[in-house]
C-alpha cells in the first residue's frame, strides 16, 4: 500500500496557464487594488481589481470602445494606444495606489504593458514602478511608427501591406503623434 502521492497535480488554472497562484497570493497579502494589463491580439484590457470577502470585484475598466469612442483612428493594440488604456484608467482613479498584476505576461523593459502604467501614473495614479521599464516619450507618442512609414513610403508594395487598413480608412499614419496629443488632452480634461 502507497503511504505518500507520487504526483502533485496542479490546480486547473495552473494546468491551463492562467494563473500565477504564488504571485497572486503576494499581491493580495499587500491589501491593494491591482492593475490587472491583459494583452489581446489588437486591444488591450486594463482593469483596476480589488479583492475583497475572498472574491475579486472589479472597479474600473479601460477597454478599445471607450478609447474608439474618443475618437482614436488608429490601431488599439500598439504603444500609444497603450498608454491612452492607461491614461483612461488612471482618470478614472487619480490618487488610488495599486500594484501591476502581470499575471503569467513576461515583463520586458519599455513594452506597451508599461505604457499601460505610465499612462496611469501620469493620470494621477500611485503605481510603484522604475523609470527605467517605462517607455520614452518618442516611443509613446508614436514618433517610431511615423519613421517607419516615412521609410516605407518609397516602397509602395510594402506600404500598403503594412499600413493597408489605414488606407482602406483614409487615415494617414504619419499624424499619429498629432492625434495621440488630441487625445490625450481630451482624456486629461476630463
Amino acid at each position: 500500500m502507497a503511504k505518500n502521492k507520487r504526483s502533485n497535480i496542479p490546480y486547473k488554472r495552473r494546468r491551463k496557464a492562467r494563473t500565477d497562484y504564488k504571485q497572486r497570493l503576494k499581491l493580495l497579502k499587500s491589501q491593494l487594488p491591482r492593475l490587472v494589463v491583459r494583452r489581446k491580439l489588437n486591444s488591450f484590457i486594463v482593469q483596476l481589481i480589488e479583492f475583497k470577502d475572498g472574491q475579486d470585484y472589479i472597479k474600473n475598466t479601460a477597454t478599445r470602445k471607450e478609447l474608439l469612442a474618443l475618437g482614436w483612428k488608429y490601431n488599439t493594440g500598439n504603444l500609444p494606444s497603450a498608454y491612452l488604456y492607461g491614461l483612461v484608467i488612471g482618470s478614472k482613479n487619480k490618487g488610488k495606489p495599486a500594484l501591476l498584476d502581470l499575471g503569467l505576461q513576461k515583463s520586458i523593459k519599455g513594452s506597451s504593458i508599461y505604457a499601460v502604467v505610465k499612462g496611469a501614473v501620469d493620470a494621477g495614479m500611485k503605481i510603484n514602478v522604475s523609470k527605467e521599464v517605462l517607455p520614452s516619450e518618442e516611443r509613446i507618442s508614436g514618433k517610431h511608427i511615423v519613421e517607419y512609414s516615412k521609410k516605407l513610403k518609397s516602397q509602395q508594395k510594402e506600404y500598403e501591406k503594412q499600413f493597408g487598413k489605414y488606407i482602406k480608412t483614409n487615415v494617414n499614419p504619419e499624424n499619429i503623434e498629432s492625434q495621440f496629443k488630441e487625445i490625450k488632452a481630451k482624456i486629461l480634461k476630463k
